[in-house]
């Protein structure tokens, strides 16, 4: 199909450069006329006798007016004294070839177009045929026929072709016009509630559209979900109404094709088996969040943010927790609250929504938040929503009673369903689907499994589904098998994204950590799975070590060797560290680090080759060290021979946390050197002045200085 952006200057009547069209090409006076020919000659050959579905009577006149053309070119094209043509006879031959690219635009454009889309682009594109019309009027009336010095019968014709063309009026199809308007009241029906007759459906698609099997239905559906992809804010429909009729298309292949297999060539089909079935969002997971979009305390996507009294943004659920712990705090800069008052950052998380809609992120609004951003608002409409209730109920049937092969095909439409918005995940749930979807997490069918596991991970996404999975008798259970012995790599690593999304909810680390292989898994997925599986396993151990009371597990386990291995994993190096950082603080966890051996040296390089967020979760990750694991691995800590110039670094291009806890580091440091020189031993010679605090997450006022003449700016907090 025709790129967006030029369709996009077609529509808006503007003509692109000649840059924007194909390989350099011969517009030299003399090779022009052979050139144009060669593009008319080649829109002749690919669309002349073409039957399409709409705008059938445009199409073919067009090609039917560029034939004409072509007889004029091929009589010129052997003429030698192309010297004798005036200027205007040559920059109309230039013109002629950018009005041909525009039609070849427009003319690939309605061939590769689904036929809804077709419809649905009706006037649209009738409009854009009559453009074509007056630009060729137009250029015949500049164009200096007689001379040309054409035969009598080319002559004939192209004053033919003059005439017509300044009698033309733009062509509508009355039967075109009237399946458009009966394809918007269904839309209007369903908004009332109301879903359309199943023979009436079948009258439309099916005899009038020509869709006639689920293969067909899915293309339009796909070509549809493209065009919202690519929505741009002035075309009609808008993407919200485009949602509707994609829901619309997906109840009607349902119910009108039922659950027949897609029947796929058998390479394709082994290709796509060993690709796997992963969602975008998950898929995604490589793709760096902006630090600012993050929460300092959880250092996830902030789904609510608010704002403190100290001007600091938190998660909501985060910085609630904190205050109801009693901290009375800022966590962040260790500044004293002056009010426990949350004030929403509205244009903050309108800049998350936006970001998470361009990445196709999937992003659960907080109750009662508006939406700013078109695309986000356009994503559920009450048509949309209400045909995509319909389609989930036919759906949960399958689940429940359907064969084998229909229990897949709906495990995957549930998927593809529970894939975007709130609504379609909260009344997928409602309607019963977690028990199905457990079942089908124990099928032997490897394509039934991983669909059904990457279903349970979209549907986890709404916090209200959380608690229907983690309440389902055996569900838990299961998504921890299917990490286990899951038949696709796809299906094992969107288990562990399902126990990381469920780990979000904090009563609920303590019972993923203690179910029977769960940490065992995670931490094998971390060492030998693909990259993308060790993002979301470490994500996932990272969230359950927030919770200490999960230390002494994760050290039975095995994950703490595993994670402390991850610290040199590009891609997972972070998460890592920051998930050491939090076991540490524990004693039993702080003695099971230090008993590694590459844990110090892994957090060493960390700091000195790592991003900023790795730098700030590794200096971390040994100051907790050397607090919790005792003189033992203090004596570890500081003994490495790296470690006093990288804390310099750090305290001169660390972020401000990193500078922080680079400067706490360094007054332990400073105390066991000071202790060294009163032993009579040689130290490196910290000096530190000013306040000496080393209360934990704590900002120190004063300035930091090595006997360099080097002068470390002070931190405020």
């Amino acid at each position: 199909m025709a790129t967006s952006a030029a369709f996009s200057s077609l529509r808006r009547r503007r003509s692109p450069p000649l840059e924007a069209f194909l390989a350099p090409v011969d517009l030299t006076d003399g090779g022009i006329i052979k050139t144009v020919l060669s593009v008319a000659n080649e829109l002749v050959d690919l669309h002349s006798g073409k039957k399409l579905p709409f705008q059938r009577q445009n199409f073919n006149s067009l090609v039917r007016k560029i034939e004409v053309f072509v007889v004029v070119l091929d009589f010129l094209k052997d003429f030698r004294s192309f010297s004798r043509f005036s200027y205007t006879a040559i920059m109309c031959f230039k013109e002629l070839y950018l009005l041909f690219y525009r039609c070849k635009i427009l003319l690939d454009y309605c061939s590769q177009s689904s036929k809804l889309w077709m419809l649905l682009q009706n006037q649209s594109i009738s409009g854009h045929f009559h453009d074509l019309n007056q630009e060729m009027s137009t250029l015949l009336d500049v164009l200096p026929i007689k001379e040309l010095s054409l035969s009598e019968d080319v002559r004939e014709q192209i004053e033919l072709l003059q005439r017509q063309l300044r009698r033309a009026k733009c062509f509508m199809d009355k039967d075109d016009e009237m399946l458009r308007h009966r394809l918007y009241s269904f839309l209007y029906e369903i908004e009332k509630g109301q879903i359309p007759d199943s023979n009436e459906l079948w009258f439309f698609f099916v005899d009038k559209l020509g869709i006639h099997d689920a293969k067909s239905c899915r293309a339009e559906i796909e070509f549809l979900e493209e065009q919202i992809v690519n929505h741009e804010g002035d075309v009609e429909p808008t993407a919200a109404v485009l949602n509707g009729f994609v829901a619309l298309t997906r109840y009607c292949r349902f119910l009108l094709f039922g659950f027949e297999v897609e029947m796929e060539v058998g390479a394709e089909r082994q290709k796509n088996l060993r690709k796997g079935m992963m969602t975008q969002e998950i898929a995604d997971t490589f793709l760096t969040i902006p630090k600012d979009f993050c929460c300092p305390i959880s250092l996830d996507l902030m789904q609510d943010p608010m704002i403190v009294s100290t001007g600091q943004t938190y998660d909501r659920s985060s910085i609630s927790r904190w205050l109801d712990e009693g901290h009375y705090t800022c966590p962040k800069t260790g500044q004293m609250l002056a009010n426990t008052r949350l004030i929403p950052n509205r244009a903050l998380r309108n800049l998350i929504t936006q970001w998470s809609v361009a990445h196709g992120i999937p992003y659960e609004q907080p109750e009662g938040a508006e939406f700013s951003s078109e695309l986000a608002a356009a994503s559920s409409s009450k048509a949309a929503v209400t045909a995509n209730q319909a389609t989930a109920y036919l759906l949960i049937q399958q689940l429940a009673s359907g064969s084998e092969d229909a229990q897949a095909i709906a495990a995957r439409e549930i998927r593809l369903l529970s894939k975007t918005g709130k609504e379609n995940r909260a009344f997928i749930a409602e309607a019963g689907a977690v028990p199905h979807l457990k079942r089908l997490l124990l099928s032997a069918n490897a394509i039934a499994q991983e669909n059904s596991v990457t279903a349970m991970l979209n549907l986890s996404i709404h916090d209200k589904n959380k608690n229907r999975i983690m309440d389902e008798e055996g569900c838990l259970n299961s998504i921890v098998d299917v990490l286990r012995f899951g038949q696709t790599t796809e299906a094992r690593e969107n288990a562990a994204a399902t126990l990381f999304s469920l780990s979000a909810v904090h009563s609920y680390k303590k019972r993923i950590a203690d179910e029977n292989g769960a940490v065992e898994a995670l931490a094998n997925l971390l060492r030998d799975g693909t990259p993308r599986g060790k993002k979301d396993a470490v994500t996932a151990l990272f969230n359950l070590s927030t919770d200490t009371d999960n230390c002494v597990r994760m050290i039975e386990a095995g994950a703490v060797s595993a994670v402390v291995g991850a610290i040199g994993v590009e891609g997972v190096s972070e998460e890592a560290a920051g998930a050491l950082a939090l076991i540490v603080r524990h004693p039993a966890g702080a003695e099971a680090v230090g008993r590694e051996e590459k844990a110090v040296a892994g957090l060493l390089g960390l700091m000195r080759c790592g991003t900023p967020r790795g730098k700030e979760n590794a200096v971390a990750a040994l100051l907790e060290l050397c607090r919790s694991g005792g003189a033992v691995a203090t004596e570890k800590v500081l003994k490495a021979p790296t470690l006093a110039g990288l804390l310099q670094t750090l305290l001169f291009t660390g972020t401000k946390r990193a500078r922080r806890k680079a400067a706490s580091l360094a007054r332990v440091f400073q105390r066991r050197e000071n202790a060294a020189l009163h032993s009579g031993g040689f130290g490196v010679g910290y000096l530190i002045a000013g306040n000496s605090t080393t209360n934990r997450d704590t900002s120190f006022v004063g300035d930091v200085s090595v006997p360099m003449s080097i002068s470390v700016p002070v931190v405020q907090g």
